[in-house]
């Protein structure tokens, strides 16, 4: 039986063609593993599908099995331990068309700050491959590695190489490891990563961005309000800056979409990659990988946005759309355990527990999904709710229960979440009814309790609710004249994509009628 399905193969014979020099996988086989017959099966699939690729099974590697991509004649730069099939297939696809001259989809800037990077570095990224944040982490590294010689990267499976899952205390992806030390954990963007190698980029990023000239409408903020009210001003003529911690926002976490009008069915990872697409279609300047520290009114009447790299924007209207971020239980070990037992995205990081008892915080919608999807890989699975009942639809409620290896406790106090100095141990909670204090052992505690808005560095500039959000008005405008806000980080109830978007869009259209009355 076939590795590849056959459409699958078709699409990938059509991507080779792209190939401009000839490659060759580089197998390090164990033939006492089982997975290395397979493996060698999808090279062989892989192989037969283009002249251009070539199959050698005589690799040095010493974790197999694993598999090299490389061009005739060099040692690979590019690794898999394990098969990248899944989210990860199009990583391999990537991969191959990368090392055969293909260039990548990035900036040309982007692409001279990757070649400009000195020293050695060997990348590991450990991942899941049910994980939707991993591959871009993935692709980004393999790109850096196809541009850069002295670069290279090997993403590995951690449910293939579970000793050293165990033996790193690996209870989160991606997690990326330069020459066995921690770089890094959770999505980050190609920026962020080159960042990571090369510590002169922020200074350089700073000083040109100090230079630009005032914007008349700058959005701070990427997800889909941030983007439409971009687009917008954009449209108008206004000159427009968009500036993002990172593009797309939550949606990035964001598995399925199918509710959003005229697309019955779509991904995070894909809508942000439309969404960036169509904002870049229309000239705005996109300033990604930056944080917003402060908002300040000029005697000019122009507004300043400082941030946290030390460069100052300026412009004559503001839109903010910075949308929010999971909610934190806030007891004692959580900090110290993210990463090492605490999660907060059951798609990414629920394989790492198969086998093992986790606890699920937050009983609604959200939270009863997680428990049920954890519920098929964890040994158990205990969801804990604050209040005397679950909150979650009654479809999702019935299901929970139907499950064999499901526990509900509900009017819980979460005290504190437990370890051994490298890993959850377990959790301690107040039964709010009698008072009583339990303690459940535990190798993994998911929180889904809802979300906090990114107003933070917000406080001392405009009026807030006492949840953090924006107060603004019919028109989005906020307290201070020329700012205008929408999408989760406002009060606006029902934090939807599509809400988002229109209220960035209504932002918009006040920030410009703002600016041809004033």
């Amino acid at each position: 039986m076939a590795i590849l399905e056959q459409d699958l193969a078709t699409q990938l014979k059509g991507h080779l063609q792209l190939l401009r020099r000839p490659i060759e996988l580089v197998a390090s086989l164990d033939e006492a593993h089982p997975k290395s017959a397979d493996m060698a099966q999808l090279l062989q699939e892989i192989a037969a599908l283009s002249d251009q690729i070539t199959l050698r099974q005589d690799g040095t590697n010493p974790r197999r099995p694993s598999f090299g991509v490389a061009e005739v004649g060099q040692a690979p730069r590019i690794h898999f331990a394990g098969l990248p099939l899944g989210h990860e297939f199009t990583s391999l696809v990537l991969a191959l068309l990368h090392t055969g001259g293909h260039p990548p989809k990035i900036s040309d800037a982007q692409a001279e700050q990757i070649k400009a990077i000195s020293g050695t570095h060997a990348l590991e990224t450990f991942v899941s491959l049910s994980c939707h944040n991993c591959p871009d982490v993935v692709q980004a590294l393999n790109i850096m590695a196809a541009l850069n010689p002295q670069i290279s990267h090997t993403m590995i499976d951690g449910a293939l190489f579970q000793d050293e899952v165990e033996q790193r205390q690996i209870m989160a992806v991606p997690m990326v490891f330069q020459t066995e030390q921690l770089m890094g954990q959770g999505r980050m963007t190609l920026d962020e990563l080159i960042g990571k190698l090369d510590a002169e980029k922020a200074t350089r990023e700073a000083a040109a961005l100090g230079e630009k000239e005032p914007f008349d409408v700058l959005v701070v903020g990427g997800g889909p309000a941030g983007a439409n009210a971009a687009i917008y001003t954009a449209r108008k003529g206004i000159r427009t800056g968009l500036v993002a911690q990172r593009f797309g926002g939550q949606v990035l976490d964001t598995v399925a979409i199918e509710n959003f009008l005229s697309i019955q069915e779509t991904t995070g990872a894909r809508l942000a990659s439309d969404m960036e697409g169509h904002v870049r279609f229309y000239g705005v300047d996109l300033i990604n990988g930056q944080s917003a520290k402060a908002l300040k009114s000029g005697e000019d009447g122009m507004i300043q946005l400082e941030l946290d790299s030390g460069a100052t924007l300026a412009a004559k209207s503001v839109v903010l759309a910075t949308g929010a971020r999971w909610r934190k239980l806030n007891v004692p070990g959580e900090e110290e355990y993210t990463g090492r037992g605490v999660a907060y995205c059951p798609h990414c990081d629920g394989p790492l527990f198969k086998g093992k008892k986790v606890a699920v915080m937050g009983g609604g919608n959200s939270g009863v999904e997680a428990a049920i999807d954890l519920a098929g890989i964890a040994e158990h699975v205990t969801l804990f709710e604050y209040a005397d009942q679950l909150r979650a639809d009654a479809v999702l409620q019935d299901k929970l229960h139907s499950l064999p290896n499901t526990t509900v406790i509900t009017s819980v106090q979460t005290e504190a979440i437990e370890g051994d100095g490298s890993k959850v141990t377990g959790l301690v909670y107040q039964d709010r009814t009698s008072g009583s204090q339990h303690q459940l052992a535990l190798d993994g505690v998911f929180v889904q309790i809802g979300l906090l808005p990114n107003t933070e560095w917000l406080k001392d500039s405009l009026t807030l609710n006492p949840r953090g959000e924006i107060k603004i008005d019919e028109r989005c405008a906020t307290s201070m004249v020329g700012v205008f806000a929408a999408g989760d980080a406002t009060e606006v109830p029902y934090k939807q994509i599509s809400i988002a978007s229109g209220e960035g869009a209504k932002a918009a259209l006040s920030a410009f009628d703002h600016l041809i009355r004033t």
